[in-house]
């Protein structure tokens, strides 16, 4: 547990497993009498409809949302079997919601209404919101697959607004992933945020792979379920272990989380995870793929270095964080616990107080990406 002072910005994290007591030393951490927003994100061990109701009764008249994870990230750096969460409350803060239901089959106008509505709503507080004073936040079903239309659609309603987002978990077991709003646990559901904040922040994306000269190509694939069958024309499994140079028979999430791929898109690079590889020797990706798209191996940099460079542009930007809220994909995770440095990570997002979650999948502006840190981090008062 972790408590403040009432300031604006109030974070905090449990690892109690009843529901009664966890619920209540998260109030003790993040309670606001003015709060805007609280956000968890817990562990899906927890009893969720007795955690719900639980979290529910301790934070009466609290907007509240949350989501499931495949790990979480605390005061302390990476916890497991935990809750964590973050509270943000007026009057640096000001926030609108919205959920999202059955976004397996919803039609990108809806989520488009459902942006404009969402502006419209902080208007109607005799707010402007715009690029230098808000940003948005999204929670998304990590098994919804729907994570590039809802976000897609949502990001082309805002201007110069940015978001950034994270897909729920379920501690790698990929059966059941769960959105916490209007007091209860959703499925196949989406909750979008606006944050309205006089403090200075800042959006960021960072991956610490490269692409290499090596290329895949997707000639054969079904997108909707984010499946490929074929790359350069032969058993994509099969295919892709030829291109790392390993047994197919040694693929596994330990060798998917140190070679993803990347495809190129408007001059930048984004991530693709490997999810699994089936017995049809098929692949599942964690994001979108489709037929013709042209895939690079990539090869990871240094993870350290690469966060101590994102963590000092930030300080250039906006000076010490008061808080990074940030969601941080479980490959990374996996990839750390492989190279013994997860501990040291969790020290470092400690040291510039992040709370977060490890996700399925991380959203940036239009896009939906894999082996990826996305997040805000917001300054002090000025």
């Amino acid at each position: 547990m972790l408590t403040q002072d009432i300031t604006c910005v109030r974070h905090g994290a449990t690892r109690q497993r009843d529901p009664q007591l966890a619920a209540a030393e998260l109030r003790e951490a993040l309670y606001h009498p003015d709060a805007a927003l609280t956000l968890f994100f817990c562990s899906p061990s927890y009893p969720l409809p007795e955690l719900g109701a639980a979290m529910r009764d301790a934070f009466p008249g609290t907007p509240l949302i949350g989501c499931t994870t495949a790990g979480e990230i605390g005061p302390f750096g990476y916890v497991k079997g935990a809750i964590s969460g973050v509270t943000f409350a007026e009057p640096d803060f000001h926030v609108a919601s919205m959920r999202i239901d059955d976004i397996e089959d919803l039609p990108m106008y809806k989520a488009e209404q459902l942006a404009r509505d969402i502006v419209g709503a902080l208007r109607e507080r005799g707010l402007e919101p715009n690029g230098r004073n808000t940003f948005g936040f999204l929670l998304v079903d990590g098994l919804s697959n729907q994570e590039e239309v809802l976000v897609s659609s949502l990001f082309g309603q805002l201007g110069d607004i940015q978001l950034f987002g994270g897909s729920a978990g379920d501690n790698v077991d990929f059966q059941k992933t769960e959105i916490f709003h209007d007091g209860r646990f959703h499925q196949r559901s989406a909750v979008f945020s606006l944050i309205h904040t006089t403090r200075p922040f800042t959006l960021f994306k960072t991956e610490h792979f490269v692409a290499t000269e090596k290329k895949l190509i997707v000639t054969e694939a079904d997108p909707a379920r984010r499946l490929v069958t074929e790359i350069n024309g032969e058993s994509a499994a099969r295919e892709y272990a030829r291109i790392m140079g390993v047994d197919l028979a040694r693929l596994a999430p330990t060798v998917f989380a140190t070679h993803p791929v990347v495809v190129r898109v408007g001059g930048s690079n984004y991530v693709r995870s490997v999810m699994k590889v089936n017995e049809d020797e098929s692949i599942n990706f964690a994001c979108a793929i489709d037929e013709g798209i042209v895939l690079s191996l990539a090869e990871p940099v240094d993870l350290i270095d690469n966060l101590n460079h994102l963590f000092s542009d930030i300080q250039t930007r906006i000076g010490e964080p008061e808080l990074i809220l940030g969601c941080d994909c479980l490959f990374r995770a996996i990839e750390m616990e492989q190279n013994g440095i997860k501990e040291a990570v969790g020290q470092i997002f400690a040291e510039h107080n992040m709370i977060g979650f490890s996700t399925y999948g991380e959203q940036y502006n239009a896009m939906h990406v894999n082996q990826t840190l996305t997040g805000v981090a917001i300054g002090h008062a000025r």
